[in-house]
């Protein structure tokens, strides 16, 4: 259908491969590109609900790491040498088990590029995983798990809807109590709040385990030993390939055997999944189908990581400019314009499906 939502998905492996990208490169014109792609894509594609507006709060999250890398720096050095001081802070002598770490000192220009550097990668990462929090809905998301992973799927999906909603009923009580001429800041207007909040997630909490009874949460089918032990030998052994294989391919000894040793841990790690589901009685009612859409849009974030990757050894002093000598970070040109394919999602994906409010005089009676 031409108005169907993209798959949760496709949203997930989109901003994964953009946080990627980001690893591959500490070039802050590049890293300030991908944060702007992500901020674009979800400006475009983000519908209105309690779970979709995390963006901003993880862009907050990433401000306050970035601010916490810059002053450890100040505070406790860096091994960094710099030559160009900014101010020399009192230094307080340490005993002789500490070496290596200092409390003061001078303060460099080139330390404070290398920490705003570092910290601005880590910074752009926490964004992207912002970004799939706002796109994805997480209880579309749910619904695409394998069956082995449902019950952990629901917590993960309960604990990252929680906060959402109770913003929502923390912004809603303000805003009637500042309608009704009662004070909404400070001690008093908190505990006037807080109590009905609390009282809110306690009825939707019970609620909630009312309805995952009523569906049989829990319930799982009889399966033979020798299925169960054949699921566990595959789903840890996968896990120990992808940890081994992702270990290889992020160090230059383990170029070799990295991407294999990956791929067999992933291939064994599906199947034991797969085999997994079957302890899981439940049906799918209207699955969401990953699309020519959900193929385009997780294929640009995988295109932007590969062409970063493949720039990030091809031209390693575009993507990590140098701090000592001191040097003025530059634009690559093709690994700019690979970063923009992240933007395709804004242009194909459906228009957001916002609930059209009805006024309750509006409202049908019953």
């Amino acid at each position: 259908m031409a108005g169907a939502q993209l798959h949760p998905g496709a949203w997930w492996l989109w901003s994964l491969a953009l946080g990627t990208a980001a690893t591959r490169t500490t070039n802050p014109l590049l890293l300030t590109l991908l944060i702007a792609t992500s901020a674009y894509v979800v400006a475009t594609c983000r519908p209105d609900s309690p779970w979709a507006r995390s963006y901003t709060a993880f862009v907050k999250l990433a401000l306050a790491v970035l601010l916490i890398r810059l002053v450890f720096a100040v505070v406790l050095g860096s091994p960094i040498p710099g030559t160009h001081v900014i101010v020399a802070l009192p230094e307080l002598p340490l005993p002789h088990w500490a070496q290596g770490i200092r409390l003061g000192g001078k303060v460099t220009v080139e330390t404070l590029l290398f920490a705003l550097y570092d910290g601005l990668r880590l910074a752009t990462l926490l964004i992207c995983v912002g970004a799939a929090n706002s796109l994805a809905n997480p209880a579309r998301l749910l619904k695409s798990l394998p069956g082995a992973l449902y019950e952990m799927g629901v917590a993960v999906v309960v604990a990252l809807t929680y906060a959402p909603h109770l913003i929502a009923d923390v912004q809603r009580l303000r805003a009637a109590r500042r309608l009704r001429g009662r004070p909404d800041t400070g001690i008093r207007g908190l505990l006037h709040i807080g109590l009905p909040v609390l009282e809110g997630a306690l009825e939707r909490s019970v609620a909630l385990a009312a309805a995952m009874d009523a569906r049989g949460y829990g319930r799982s089918a009889d399966v033979p030993a020798r299925v169960r032990r054949t699921t566990t030998a595959l789903t840890l052994g996968g896990l120990l390939g992808v940890c081994a294989g992702t270990y290889g391919l992020l160090t230059a000894e383990g170029g070799t055997y990295g991407l294999p040793v990956l791929l067999a841990g992933l291939a064994a790690a599906l199947a034991g999944l797969r085999l997994g589901g079957r302890r899981s009685l439940r049906t799918r009612y209207r699955p969401d189908r990953w699309d020519a859409r959900a193929w385009l849009v997780a294929g640009s974030g995988a295109a932007v990581a590969a062409l970063l990757a493949l720039a990030a050894t091809r031209d390693p002093a575009a993507l990590h400019p140098g701090v000592v000598p001191l040097v003025a970070p530059t634009l690559p040109l093709w690994p700019a314009a690979a970063v923009l394919l992240g933007l395709l999602p804004a242009f194909i994906s459906p228009a957001p499906q916002n609930p059209v409010p009805r006024h309750p005089a509006l409202k049908e009676p019953s």
